[in-house]
């Protein structure tokens, strides 16, 4: 199956070198452009892509804002935000808005285009550094958030070794990390991360992120 992607960036040079690259992958295709937040709603909800790739810093409507129309509307795309070591205050206000991945504009080419694939299959991504600056925006943001259940309530229903491994996703580990360091098989997380986003009532791995933070099962000390 073909993933359709809309690229949503108010520079265009990185939307053309991003479109260039693309074209050549079989299973991967630009099927719209966006220099402006309003752009990319507008493309979304005509074009029905599977996964949005969006700016933060764009004039008029934001990506965060564009975000959160987005993975609100119909469609039921799924939103990448690009980030740069600039955008800190952002990250943690696009993490609420529904994005599902976190990358860095620095980030090599063949990162990106795989962060699209594991997106649109319906996980989440967060590189490793932006992980580190959505740490920090936890440490300075102490509030619950609106749109979740307290998370401490929420956290009471599951075990011991399900708290150990969405402390570990809490960390930006991926799947085979966490494996390593708990001794289990890949397959064994992967069941374990399945039931923690039943339990919790969680979309993906980027919530199961925000509950764990909020719970106070991992800290930027910790």
């Amino acid at each position: 199956m073909t993933v359709r992607v809309v690229l949503a960036d108010d520079q265009p040079l990185i939307r053309t070198a991003l479109q260039m690259v693309i074209a050549d992958i079989p299973d991967l295709e630009v099927v719209g452009e966006a220099g402006t937040g309003a752009e990319a709603v507008h493309l979304a909800e005509n074009l029905h892509p599977d996964v949005v790739v969006m700016d933060i810093r764009m004039p008029g409507m934001d990506g965060i804002e564009a975000t959160r129309l987005v993975t609100a509307g119909p469609g039921g795309a799924r939103v990448i935000v690009l980030t740069t070591f600039d955008d800190d205050d952002h990250v943690y206000g696009a993490l609420r808005a529904g994005a599902s991945g976190f990358l860095v504009k620095d980030m090599a080419l063949d990162d990106i285009l795989a962060a699209i694939r594991v997106v649109a299959a319906g996980d989440a991504l967060i590189a490793p550094s932006v992980t580190r600056r959505l740490i920090a925006e936890f440490a300075g943001r102490p509030e619950p958030a609106a749109a979740l259940a307290p998370a401490p309530r929420r956290v009471e229903g599951i075990t011991e070794r399900e708290r150990e491994v969405l402390t570990l996703v809490a960390r930006g580990m991926s799947n085979t990390e966490i494996a390593a360091d708990l001794v289990i098989s890949v397959s064994t997380v992967k069941a374990y991360v399945t039931r923690l986003l039943a339990k919790l009532d969680a979309r993906d791995r980027v919530q199961l992120v925000i509950i764990a933070y909020e719970a106070g099962l991992a800290s930027p000390s910790r």
